[in-house]
């Protein structure tokens, strides 16, 4: 049986207007609104789960999804950058930023690689496949692109090569460890920004 595994992104909030490493800030009044405009748009699915994440919880909230949170599914830990920007970090450490971009066993940051974040999350998404159904999970854009990596067997490299817009559908169908990936589907959204 072919699984499915639905990750929706979470709405905006200050923090990723700025660019800045999680922080566990909420969602702002727009992402708010953004988010309960796309409920209508949701596919249908036989699970929901949310990433711990702040922003992560409340857009599945918005979304009207009665969502079980899914620990597995938390966002890269990036140690003592978080709450910072790239620019702040480049600004006072260039040579770990430098690293880290480079090298994604690298996590000069005190927090987990890229490479380790991969393969957590590949872990997870290969439970999801021997589980056929459809899942359907709000998640950090950093453990979608994860999943997506992990799923099309991409070189770890291409995780910095991925772009994850807020309230978009990435779904991926599958089943040991053949998955098939369609992405960036965004949901119907009004509000304004």
């Amino acid at each position: 049986m072919t699984a499915r595994v639905m990750l929706v992104s979470p709405a905006m909030n200050q923090a990723a207007r700025e660019h800045r490493f999680d922080d566990g800030a909420s969602l702002d009044p727009a992402g708010l609104r953004q988010a309960r405009a796309a409920a209508h748009s949701l596919p249908r699915a036989d699970r929901h789960l949310c990433a711990p994440t702040a922003r992560s919880r409340e857009t599945a909230a918005a979304l009207g999804l009665d969502a079980r949170l899914a620990s597995e599914l938390h966002d890269l830990d990036v140690g003592a950058w978080q709450g910072l920007t790239l620019d702040e970090v480049t600004a006072t450490a260039p040579e770990a930023v430098a690293t880290w971009l480079s090298d994604c066993t690298a996590a000069p940051h005190g927090g987990e690689s890229v490479a380790a974040l991969i393969d957590r999350i590949g872990t997870w998404l290969e439970a999801q496949g021997a589980d056929a159904g459809r899942v359907l999970a709000v998640a950090e854009p950093a453990v979608i692109r994860a999943a997506v990596v992990h799923a099309l067997d991409l070189p770890v490299t291409a995780f910095w090569r991925l772009d994850v817009q807020p309230l978009s559908l990435t779904k991926l169908s599958g089943r040991s460890r053949r998955w098939n990936l369609q992405c960036g589907l965004p949901l119907a959204r009004g509000g304004g920004a």
